[in-house]
């Protein structure tokens, strides 16, 4: 017969296990990345959904890559009434 130990193993909770995971899976794109991603849905080649689904990265990901990359650019042009937007 097998003895059970008295202290039982210390338990991490699911939920902070799913997410730590998640953390150190996360995929972390340099700027180069996202600059070269937004371009590729300025062309208009292929659709936003499409430049999205075949980098695998969520649409509303992108729209916030565009929206820093284009009041970046606004501001270095010097358009003060484009860049507060």
């Amino acid at each position: 017969m097998s003895q059970k130990s008295s202290t039982p193993p210390a338990r991490v909770p699911a939920e902070k296990l799913v997410r730590d995971i998640r953390r150190a899976t996360r995929k972390h794109h340099s700027v180069e990345d996202k600059i070269r991603i937004v371009l590729e849905g300025l062309c208009g080649e292929e659709s936003i959904a499409a430049v999205c689904h075949r980098r695998a990265i969520a649409e509303s990901l992108y729209y916030a890559w565009s929206k820093e990359f284009l009041g970046e650019a606004r501001a270095r042009h010097g358009c003060k009434r484009c860049a507060e937007r």
